[in-house]
């Protein structure tokens, strides 16, 4: 059998192995960045959860808040300083009335710390724009535990 021969023969094997290593290569890849997210986002997740209970609350699942939060902090990152998000927050903390029975109330300050740790955490450039924007806000502790 001559060498030309042998090497045409199995031609097809080597493209097909190489073909199976580059498949393996890019599937690395894809696991190995999807791990280090979820590992970056179980950190994040159980730096806010030790951080409600240094606040005085139960622990929270930390696999909740991995699912909601992410990496980036999901929806609570998302513009947290706006008007609509400061106008839906003060339409929440009323007396629960609807139309023209509904009163503004002084608000529990615990929500707003709760989601200022949430930005210290996950989107630290933006704590800054939210505090100036709920600064002037009127809050006391309300709520009883």
């Amino acid at each position: 059998m001559s060498p030309t021969r042998f090497a045409s023969e199995h031609k097809w094997i080597y493209i097909g192995a190489i073909v199976v290593l580059v498949a393996l290569v890019i599937i690395g890849l894809v696991n190995y960045s999807s791990v280090r997210s979820t590992n970056e986002a179980a950190k994040k997740a159980n730096q806010l959860a030790d951080a409600a209970e240094q606040a005085g609350y139960p622990r929270p699942d930390t696999a909740t808040i991995e699912r909601v939060l992410g990496t980036d902090g999901g929806v609570v990152c998302e513009n947290p300083a706006t008007a609509l998000r400061s106008a839906l927050w003060k339409i929440n903390v009323s007396n629960g009335a609807a139309f023209v029975g509904q009163r503004p109330v002084v608000g529990d300050g615990r929500a707003l710390r709760a989601e200022a740790e949430i930005l210290r955490i996950y989107c630290p450039d933006k704590l800054d724009d939210f505090q100036d924007k709920f600064d002037d806000l009127k809050t006391d502790d309300t709520v009883r535990q």
